[in-house]
């Protein structure tokens, strides 16, 4: 008996799929550099950097080559630097995650899709040197994207994709919402060959 059009078609993508190798796991990419920008020097002895300690806050879920919480701890390290004060501040990376849920099922001509979304909130406080609060600054921002649910490099490179814009825009957010809020505080960039002290990698603190 004769095979049927769609059966001999199935027949054929199941002997395809049996004979082809898995993917391998998409390496871990390097979060985007932001050390081109002008730095945003501020008028205090030291800055803190500090991840986010809840696991929730920076839940990322694979196929991720590039890990949010990386991005805005990046963006901390290479946007902001201290001038010289009394005072000091004290980023922290408050949310950081990328989650997927299924956007469509799909059928026989048609791909399943998944929602992408990236969120990024962060905040820098500014303590005087008895440690209260000298004013602050927070930044949030989210993407959401729709992209085939294909094979792990495509979702990977889709989530790459969509974590890089969420940083990009997460930097234009922040440094208008430091120079709105903390504009007394931001100084002239340094000279050149003048020494600037680099932000501080600091231990998660504790939740309260």
């Amino acid at each position: 008996m004769a095979l049927s059009r769609r059966a001999a078609l199935s027949a054929t993508l199941a002997v395809a799929a049996c004979g082809s190798a898995p993917e391998p796991a998409p390496a871990r990419a390097a979060p985007p550099s932001y050390s081109h920008l002008t730095p945003l020097r501020l008028a205090v002895g030291r800055i803190d950097v500090i991840s986010a300690t809840d696991p929730a806050a920076t839940r990322t879920m694979p196929p991720a080559p590039l890990v949010p919480s990386d991005v805005v701890l990046t963006m901390a390290r290479d946007r902001l630097s201290a001038g010289g004060g009394s005072a000091n501040a004290r980023f922290r990376v408050q949310v950081a995650t990328l989650t997927r849920e299924p956007a469509a099922a799909g059928g026989m001509f048609t791909t399943a899709t998944e929602r992408l979304t990236c969120t990024m909130r962060c905040r820098l406080d500014v303590v005087g040197e008895d440690d209260s609060p000298a004013g602050f600054a927070e930044a949030e921002v989210r993407r959401v994207a729709v992209r085939p649910a294909g094979s792990p490099a495509e979702r990977a490179r889709a989530a790459e994709e969509i974590v890089r814009l969420a940083g990009n825009d997460l930097n234009v957010e922040f440094e208008y919402q430091l120079r709105r809020n903390l504009r007394a505080l931001i100084q002239a960039p340094a000279r050149p060959g003048e020494a600037t002290p680099e932000p501080v990698e600091a231990a998660p603190l504790p939740r309260s």
